[in-house]
């Protein structure tokens, strides 16, 4: 019965963490670039009543023995990189990231971080930043008086300037992939961050093999379907539920034994 006390706890544990998972899910399922999180478990030891293969006569040995289980632990939470659905914005600085591949920025300390949402500003020097004022790697800056700035699908930036009537090229935005895209550090703010598990960031072009290509006036939306979500979190929230109920009834088992002393 204590085995059965400590396996239901840690089931409990479990599911708690997967409905926290699920629930930060939901409340990004508008977020830009979002990526979904999905919890992965595997059972604790066993303890070993009966070895398999154990002789149970002179002549005869267990097929199976008897190993009980006592509980689950988290094992994983995993990011899922699938493509989001691409939105239409009209804005000429949003671009969506159809396929592999992230866009590189440099935070305030100076190094890297990479990103999937392309809700790009302009700041007071022209320069292309994130939303919250990250600028862009490489650096792009529009010159003062640029028009009808236009970005192709394999990253190169032109514009109108002044009083040209010619476009003329500006600068290139470039796509950054890593051998491992579940290794990366999730950083929040929308950007990831290069781990020893996802391998070494590899700029290069869009539209090259490997790489996606940029759609202009689009934006990438989260990957959260909000249906597979409410699914899920009704079935975790039943297995928090039985594993609450296996606690309990464990209780009025030892109670039951307790009275009977």
């Amino acid at each position: 019965m204590i085995r059965s006390l400590w396996t239901g706890t840690t089931g409990m544990n479990a599911q708690q963490l997967s409905i926290d998972v699920i629930a930060n899910n939901l409340a990004n399922v508008s977020t830009t670039g979002f990526k979904k999180s999905t919890t992965e478990f595997k059972d604790l030891l066993y303890e070993m009543i009966k070895v398999p293969g154990s002789q149970t006569s002179a002549n005869t040995e267990s097929p199976t023995g008897i190993q009980v289980g006592i509980g689950v632990r988290p094992d994983a939470v995993s990011k899922i990189f699938t493509q989001g659905d691409l939105i239409g914005t009209e804005n000429e600085l949003d671009v969506a990231i159809d396929g592999p591949g992230f866009f590189e920025v440099e935070l305030p300390n100076g190094n890297s971080a990479f990103t999937r949402a392309g809700n790009f500003k302009r700041d007071s020097t022209g320069q292309i930043t994130t939303a919250n004022g990250y600028p862009i790697l490489p650096a792009l800056v529009i010159p003062d008086g640029s028009r009808d700035i236009v970005i192709s699908e394999t990253g190169v930036v032109s514009a109108v300037i002044g009083d040209d009537t010619d476009s003329t090229e500006i600068g290139n935005l470039e796509l950054t992939t890593f051998t491992n895209n579940q290794g990366l550090r999730a950083l929040g703010d929308n950007l990831f961050q290069e781990t020893a598990a996802s391998g070494i960031a590899t700029p290069g072009v869009p539209g090259d093999e490997g790489y996606g290509v940029l759609i202009q006036t689009y934006l990438e939306g989260s990957n959260v379907n909000i249906v597979s979500e409410m699914a899920l979190l009704i079935t975790t929230q039943r297995a928090y539920e039985i594993n609450s109920k296996t606690i309990q009834t464990s209780d009025e088992m030892m109670q039951a034994t307790v009275n009977l002393a």
